[in-house]
């Protein structure tokens, strides 16, 4: 176990000192609204007012928007066609398809795939993902008016997010840099800093992570996760989304699979720093969460020696009281290479990676030979031939000494999908300390002793601050509100939510179906600014809708409101009713205030990508600041 997650990770409320200090920066109240006599307290309510439908389910074909007020363009990645939609906004309920932009046409790039869409004045930024995913891709520029290509140049491999700085004279890309699927090529990770003050000429530095090769023992002490196969840092760390600061000066990216942000210089183009993020105890108050898939009901409860990764796909930056801060969509994810490769699961660890495993049979009193050649990595094989669960800890749920009892029950945690890469004893040398079938420790047994369970994502969305220590996360609130009567499905607000809780996606019928994975799973986020008020758009991939939150004080934000516009929840295949299915599947989502929007009202566009459909909705607010 690494020095990181010895420590005590706050839950929903941070540590007293942060918490205090982040609401003295905002001049707040105890309350969570700013202090001062023309201070009412906001009310939001989303209301759907039009969108765009592709017809395509299931297949990713409308990802990530961006708006460009000049011309009144949504831009919207279409990941099935592996390019961008160019959508007419002027009537703001009646999007209308204007044209496309095709990098591998544009760019004589056979077989890339456009990724990320950023605006700025008029100026329009794809990422571009090359055919084979490890090699280089592209930033390519095109005006916004009329989709011309001014310029183009190479930037590292996978380019999965992409970011203007405020002023608009640079660009940021995430190349994750994600291995082949054999896990034979595995690119190094990095960031482009491209400047596009001359589009037709971008000039691209790099942010690489090889200053902290030869640190890896240190960076994983510190906990970050550094464990892919034969991986140094440079590989290992993957860059998933981007936030700048408000100057310009700093920009945080997401490392998802590593639990971790990077810190960059922008002017210099330079990692400073790779921040930790620690985990979540879902054995706290507040901290609960419901781990199984099959029981039958909603069971949220505390659950001792189950820690949560955050492990944060979308992230935004905000300023309140002169600080920066830092909010995350705690989706969670797990590396899973050669999950279709039959020979990895005959037992070549050569041949891929699986992370992920169930809690039941990982911790199978009788080892995990049985899943061989179904669903037991050979790396978790190598290592020894079955899991004990450490009985001071989940002694709870029945645990003793060799046998880990109803804790493999599929209603208390067997159903529970976790990393096997964490959470067992260790030598002082890092190496598994090892027990016999007893649950005794013996250098010459052949079981791990797992002392903690660590599951993906936290199911909430996080407040940090710049240097990554956690000010506010939303706890087990998601799942509870969720399970509450006050909450409600459909554009007309009229289908309980407890009636599909923690439903999937892309089937009907599907109560508790997502339970023993990550929950609602957030995934993206917004920020803008309404009536004085800094508001978060937190869109679920799994459960759908969106949730706001009055985040103006970091240290107490407020949930206002939640729509979720998919319609039927009932037939098993949305896709044979995609035209009256609703909008299922959130992944990108963009504010647009209402000084620069087409009607003079706040908007927010979301891409969704199971349903396909581009959805637009007004943010009707009352209170606040007028």
């Amino acid at each position: 176990m690494t020095r990181a997650n010895r420590r005590p990770a706050p839950g929903r409320f941070a540590a007293a000192l942060i918490a205090t200090a982040a609401l003295a920066a905002c001049g707040g109240g105890g309350d969570g609204q700013p202090s001062g006599p023309a201070s009412q307290p906001l009310s939001v309510q989303l209301e759907k007012i039009g969108g765009y439908a592709t017809g395509q389910f299931g297949v990713s074909a409308a990802e990530i928007p961006a708006y460009d007020a000049a011309s009144r363009r949504l831009f919207v990645v279409n990941a099935q066609a592996g390019k961008v939609d160019v959508l007419d906004l002027r009537v703001p309920a009646q999007p209308v398809k204007v044209g496309e932009i095709d990098a591998a046409t544009s760019l004589a790039l056979p077989g890339a795939e456009i990724n990320s869409v950023a605006v700025h004045d008029g100026l329009v930024a794809v990422a571009v993902q090359a055919a084979t995913k490890t090699d280089p891709g592209r930033v390519a520029l095109y005006r916004a008016s009329d989709l011309v290509l001014l310029g183009s140049a190479t930037v590292g491999a996978q380019p999965d997010m992409i970011s203007f700085t405020p002023d608009g004279k640079t660009v940021l890309l995430a190349n994750e840099g994600e291995p082949s699927d054999d896990y034979q090529i595995d690119p190094e990770g990095s960031v482009s800093v491209v400047d596009v003050s001359q589009p037709a000429a971008p000039v691209v530095r790099t942010a690489g992570f090889g200053a902290f090769v030869g640190q890896e023992a240190t960076l994983r002490a510190q906990g970050v996760r550094l464990y892919g196969p034969n991986a140094n840092a440079a590989q290992d760390l993957e860059p998933e989304y981007i936030a700048v600061s408000a100057d310009g000066a700093t920009a945080w990216v997401t490392l998802q699979e590593n639990n971790a942000l990077a810190k960059i210089d922008v002017a210099s183009a330079t990692v400073t720093a790779v921040l930790p993020l620690g985990f979540k105890d879902h054995g706290a108050p507040g901290n609960g969460l419901d781990a199984s898939d099959n029981d039958g009901r909603i069971n949220i409860r505390s659950l001792p020696g189950v820690r949560g990764l955050y492990l944060p796909d979308a992230m935004s930056a905000y300023t309140a009281g002169g600080q920066t801060y830092l909010v995350t969509a705690n989706e969670g994810d797990a590396r899973a290479w050669g999950e279709d490769n039959n020979a990895y699961w005959a037992g070549d660890a050569s041949q891929g990676f699986v992370e992920e495993f169930r809690v039941k049979h990982l911790i199978n009193k009788s080892g995990w030979a049985g899943r061989a050649g179904d669903d037991l990595p050979p790396q978790l094989s190598a290592m020894a031939a079955g899991g004990l669960l450490n009985p001071a800890t989940f002694g709870y749920c029945g645990a003793v000494a060799g046998d880990p009892m109803g804790c493999r029950a599929d209603d208390v945690l067997g159903r529970l999908n976790i990393t096997w890469t964490l959470g067992y004893r260790t030598n002082p040398d890092g190496s598994p300390m090892m027990f016999d079938a007893t649950g005794t420790a013996n250098p010459a047994g052949n079981r791990l002793m797992y002392d903690q369970l660590y599951s993906y994502g936290a199911r909430s969305f996080s407040i940090w601050n710049a240097n990554g220590q956690l000010v506010w996360d939303s706890g087990a609130e998601f799942e509870t509100f969720f399970a509450s009567d006050a909450c409600r499905l459909g554009s007309a607000r009229n289908i309980p939510c407890k009636d599909h809780f923690n439903a999937g996606h892309d089937e009907g019928g599907a109560f508790d179906s997502r339970s023993d994975a990550k929950g609602p799973e957030p995934e993206g986020i917004a920020i803008g600014q309404v009536r004085g008020r800094t508001l978060a758009f937190i869109g679920l991939e799994r459960m759908g809708g969106v949730l706001v939150y009055d985040i103006t004080n970091p240290a107490a934000p407020q949930r206002l409101d939640y729509l979720n516009s998919r319609e039927d929840w009932t037939t098993a295949d949305p896709g044979t009713v995609l035209a009256t299915a609703g909008d299922l599947g959130p992944e990108g989502l963009v504010f647009i205030p209402a000084d620069r929007s087409p009607d003079g009202t706040p908007l927010l566009v979301v891409g969704n990508e199971v349903s396909g459909t581009t959805a637009v909705y007004r943010v009707n607010a009352s209170g606040g600041q007028p």
